[in-house]
């Protein structure tokens, strides 16, 4: 349980360094999202997910 707050605290360190450092970044980032087909914006949300549990798994081992 202890690892998964951790895993939420490093989430919300970074994204609110990124917010602080580069809002309007996230905002084009958040527009160009927009634009995207619903298709597509799936396929980069399965993607990321895909990615985040394969670090996960080579970092647990």
């Amino acid at each position: 349980m202890s690892e998964v707050i951790l895993a939420l605290g490093l989430v919300l360190a970074i994204e609110g360094l990124v917010l602080a450092l580069a809002p309007r970044r996230i905002e084009d980032a958040l527009r160009f999202l927009a634009s995207l087909a619903l298709d597509q914006r799936r396929m980069v949300g399965l993607v990321s997910l895909a990615l985040g549990v394969l670090l996960v798994w080579l970092v647990r081992g």
